[in-house]
């Protein structure tokens, strides 16, 4: 069997090489974009069933971030939604035949964790602009700075290596029963594969919204409390 480690080429784009898992990611993003386009084009007031099971899963995603994070959900809920929809479909597009999930490469990984990383120096400036983020290091001393910019890197660097390992582990012992067993075994292997992807990219968004809310909240100006407001 192929190393999990190995990205087949199929084509050179100028000097740089498109493997599979670069090809079925274009794929979703065009899935992704093209159905957000078809089933957003004809919103109403008098939802259809479709618009009414959109809104439910959208009223669903604003809970989840304002449990998680403590936050009017308008400014994240577009990147958390993506980043869940595409790990979502990514995990699941084990389910065509001849197609490995793109999470089960490193690069798709690395990728989708660096996003989360700049998120999150994104909305910390945006919260607290560049001397409120960069102080965020210097907590709860300045002897603490590199140690805090070693921890932004490594907890993103986390992310990545647990999506990689829980997917790539699931394609791999998958293809081994499968080539060992025949067709219909691995059956519940399958089911429980397609469970932890959609478990685990449930889990990369709350740890990217956990992220970004504390980076928020370390960033933020202290807000006075109106007990001690100095009266006119």
């Amino acid at each position: 069997m192929k190393s999990p480690l190995v990205s087949t080429t199929l084509f050179h784009l100028g000097p740089a090489p498109i493997t599979g898992a670069v090809v079925t990611t274009w794929a979703i993003m065009a899935v992704l974009t093209l159905g957000a386009f078809i089933l957003t084009r004809r919103l109403s007031l008098a939802p259809s069933r479709t618009q009414s099971a959109l809104e439910l899963i959208v009223d669903t995603l604003d809970a989840q971030i304002r449990d998680t994070m403590q936050a009017e959900p308008t400014p994240y809920r577009a990147f958390i939604g993506t980043l869940f929809a595409f790990i979502f479909v990514a995990n699941w597009s084990t389910l065509v035949p001849g197609v490995e999930p793109p999470t089960a490469h490193l690069e798709t990984d690395a990728a989708l964790a660096l996003l989360v990383f700049l998120a999150v120096i994104r909305f910390g400036l945006r919260a607290g602009g560049i001397g409120g983020y960069l102080g965020t290091f210097a907590s709860p001393n300045p002897i603490m700075i590199p140690l805090n910019f070693i921890e932004s890197i490594t907890r993103s660097f986390s992310l990545l290596v647990r999506l990689f390992g829980n997917v790539m582990s699931g394609v791999f012992v998958v293809g081994i029963v499968l080539s060992l067993a025949g067709l219909f075994v691995p059956i519940p292997l399958m089911a429980l594969d397609l469970l932890t992807g959609a478990v685990q990219a449930y889990i990369f968004a709350i740890l990217a919204m956990v992220f970004i809310a504390g980076a928020i909240r370390e960033a933020e100006p202290e807000k006075e409390l109106p007990s001690q407001r100095t009266p006119p």
